[in-house]
């Protein structure tokens, strides 16, 4: 089985904390074991949460925009989230 880097505009599954469960995008790598991540509601773009990468679970989406270093806001990454959660739950 093939193994799905966490890198940026990647989203993905907490599997730790209190927030264990919600989807994310990575918006920032800091290093071999933290990433920032947000949700575009509780965690905005303007204060993402740093999170260990063994307590993610990546998914094979991607958030086009922040993969590519383009500008976004909020409400358009809630809604790659919530398209991805959707998709999620139907299968």
């Amino acid at each position: 089985m093939k193994t799905i880097p966490i890198d940026v505009g990647r989203i993905v599954s907490s599997k730790a904390g209190r927030d264990r469960g919600r989807l994310f995008a990575v918006v920032q790598v800091l290093d071999e074991q933290f990433v920032l991540v947000s949700d575009g509601k509780l965690r905005t773009l303007d204060r993402p949460k740093k999170k260990r990468k063994k307590h993610l679970k990546p998914t094979p989406a991607i958030v086009e925009p922040l993969e590519k270093g383009e500008p976004i806001q909020d409400h358009d990454l809630r809604r790659w989230i919530c398209k991805e959660e959707g998709k999620l739950v139907q299968v």
